[in-house]
This record gives C-alpha cells, structure tokens and sequence, in this order.
C-alpha cells in the first residue's frame, strides 16, 4: 500500500481540486479523503505537490523495431515515466512499419514488461505507402489503438475515404498528419523569413491548411472520428473550429514546441528546431494558443521523435526532422500556458490526460475510489533544469532551460515507476 498525504489533487474528471490524500492498494485507489491513515502503507508526504492523474502523451515514436539506436520501447518508457506519463500511443512509422498482427502483438507484449501503459497504433495503408489499406478488422480485433500514417500524408482522397469508412464502422480514430508535398520546398523550417534569411527554401503553411480542409470535410461526410495532428498553422485552427461547429467529429493536436517557440529558434537552435510541421510565426503559435483555450484543439502531445546526435548534427538540407519531448511536455506546459494566465492547471491536465484518452476510446484517468492508481506527483512552481534525459536521444532545443513542474514520482497500476532525482 502507498499512502499519499496532504496532496493537492486536480482532477479533470471530477472537477476536485483541493488537498486531499489518496490510498492506493495493489493497483488501485482504496481511498481519497482527508486523515488518511492505513497500517503497514508506504506514507508520501505530499505537502506542496499536485498529485493528478496521469499524463497520456498521444503522440510518440519509440522507433521500436527498427531504429533501436535512436530509442526503444524500455528507454521511451523510462523517459514517459519521467515525464509524468502513465499511458503513450506509439505511431506506426517503425521499420518495419506496424502493418500487420505480428508485429502489432510483439510490440504489444514487449509493452507490458515497462511499468507504464504501451499503446500501440496499426499503420492506415500497407507499407504506408497510401495506395492500399491495412487488415482494419484485424488490426483493430488485435488492439491497435488508432490508424495512422503519421509521418506521411495520404494523398489519395479515395484510399482515405475508405479509411475513414472503416474507422467509422469500427468506432476506431484515425490520425492524420497533413503536409502536401507540393508546397514543400524543402522539409522542416517554415518557409517565410527565417528560411529566407537562411536560403533554405522552407516548407509553407499552405501544405497544411490545404491537407487539413480536405480532410475536415471528410470527416463531417464519414462521420469518422478524426485528429489534425501537431498543428502549426493559424489557418488550419480556423478550418477545424469551422468544422466541429458544422458537426464533425474532429479534434486536433498540439505540441509544446509548437506552443512554445516560433521560426526563430531556428536561428539559435539550428537543426535541434528542425522539425516537420516546421516552426511558424508568432501569428500561428498565439493561434495555437487561442485554440487550447477555446476547445478547438483537444489534446497536448509530443511528437516525442528520437534521433541521434551524428544525424542531427549534419548541415539542415540533411538532417532529419523531429525533437524529444517527452521529459520536458508538463514544464513547457506550466511554462507557456498556465503562467501567463492562458490556461488553469486543471484545463491543462484535461488537456494532457482526460481528453486524449476519451478521444481513445479508454476510461480516463481520475483521483476517484476504485480508479486505476496511475498517478503523478509534481510541483507546479518548482523550477528544474533540463540537465539530461532517460530518452536515449538528446535532439531538444530545450536542453539548458529551467523551467517549472518538476516531476517527483510517477505512479503506474499502484507501482513507482519513476521517483525524481
């Protein structure tokens, strides 16, 4: 048993936040009140901390199989726990691509033994290659959580129709992520001052508004239940609040990075803010703001995109795009949205644990009696550095800063799977 004292508990689920203390037995909470006492349980004195439920990152790459080097299910795992994380989605773009059973079971199986909840999504086209669709009904009857291509656009209106038919019919979401490689110069920055300055050529903001007005029609036509991933452009959060209010079953992504820093953090941080969709202006990062405050974007998520150092260290025209965030999402969340009065932290845990996992089809977290006991603990205020990381890759702009939330424990099925430093 653990006992929890003198926590402040937010929960997005009940609505409760106020100082309480929590009970957890084997894997779930036995109790929450206050004066808790329970012989023979482990006490934690939560004085000064937010115990919430835990964080569920939609959006992360393990790179496992494939490019184990970069990371693997244990390390992505590790660095989750670190974050506050109790649950992740894993994308399909692996090497092999997670296309078929086989591969969705094993990744599944290897899931189980990290301590945290391992989701895994099933690829939408065989190969990703967007011309034929994957065994849906398999997929699906195996577990995957979602169908996406993230990484790659599918282009074909008709194979995306058929998917989002399907999805429909299995009440199964579909991810999309929206670049159209014809307004793609060159991947990664945004094309506007900055890529001038640096005569890179840049990727515009129109590769996705035009991708994300198509598919937002889509969905209103399927009735599929949708999700704009990693939005960058301030035109595309106008196209998807249209959309919810014609009806559709859309809903959007955001990530730190994306809320966080514009297109000239590529000049300071060079490829560290290389990135696919790219870093925009100020205009699209205040949008993105608006959209979080207003219900137009529904999840926080990571894009958690593991490389190694030698690869992020060639010239920008050769290095891959993508950057850790795992270790560092709930600060920069502190940091960019509940600090400035832009969000309170309860908008912010629905945010990064209720809303994803009821676009997931799962029950989501909560501090209630009987719940599962996944769970963080965090100082909202407490500042920290971002000194080193559990992810076995260190391509973060973010490496250096200070910022608030540091994480103290994370909680997964009533065990401690990560206790601060």
């Amino acid at each position: 048993m653990i006992l929890i004292k003198n926590a402040r508990a937010v929960d997005p689920v009940t609505g409760i936040d106020g100082i309480r203390d929590i009970l957890i037995k084997d894997s779930h909470i036995e109790a929450v009140g206050e004066h808790l006492t329970a012989e023979g349980a482990q006490v934690i004195d939560a004085s000064g901390l937010v115990a919430a439920p835990g964080l569920m990152d939609a959006h992360v790459h393990f790179r496992d199989p494939g490019q184990t080097d970069k990371e693997d299910i244990v390390s992505g795992a590790a660095a989750a726990a670190r974050g506050g994380f109790t649950t992740v989605v894993c994308m399909a773009n692996t090497k092999p691509p997670v296309d078929n059973v086989e591969i969705l079971r094993d990744i599944q199986s290897r899931g189980e033994k990290t301590g945290i909840h391992v989701l895994q999504s099933s690829t939408v086209t065989l190969g990703m290659k967007g011309q034929a669709l994957v065994d849906m009904d398999a997929m699906a009857e195996a577990g995957a959580a979602a169908f996406t291509d993230d990484g790659l656009p599918i282009m074909d209106e008709k194979v995306l129709l058929a998917a989002m038919e399907k999805a429909a019919d299995l009440d199964m979401p579909i991810s999309l992520h929206e670049e159209d490689p014809l307004f793609i110069a060159h991947p990664g920055v945004n094309a506007g001052r900055v890529a001038d300055l640096l005569h890179y050529g840049g990727a515009s903001a129109t590769a996705e508004d035009v991708m994300v007005a198509r598919d937002c029609m889509l969905a209103l036509h399927t009735g599929a239940a949708v999700c704009i991933q990693h939005l960058s452009s301030a035109r595309s959060v106008a196209l998807i609040r249209t959309a919810k209010a014609l009806g559709a079953d859309i809903h959007a992504e955001a990530t730190p990075h994306h809320f966080t820093l514009t297109e000239d953090a590529v000049l300071e941080y060079g490829t560290r803010a290389r990135m696919n969709p790219p870093l925009r202006t100020e205009a699209d990062r205040q949008a993105i703001i608006e959209g979080l405050k207003d219900g137009t974007i529904d999840m926080i998520v990571t894009d958690h995109a593991p490389h190694c150092d030698w690869e992020k260290d060639k010239p920008m025209e050769n290095a891959p795009s993508g950057i850790i965030g795992l270790e560092t999402s709930l600060g920069l969340g502190i940091r960019s949205l509940v600090m400035p009065g832009h969000l309170t932290l309860m908008q912010l845990m629905a945010l990064m644990s209720r809303n994803p996992a009821e676009f997931y089809r799962m029950v989501p977290g909560s501090l209630t009696v009987d719940a599962p006991a996944d769970l963080v603990l965090f100082g909202e205020r407490e500042m920290w550095t971002v000194d080193h990381f559990l992810s076995k890759a260190s391509n973060s702009p973010f490496k250096g800063w200070t910022l608030p939330g540091k994480v103290h424990m994370t909680i997964c099925a009533g065990r401690i799977v990560y206790k601060g430093e």
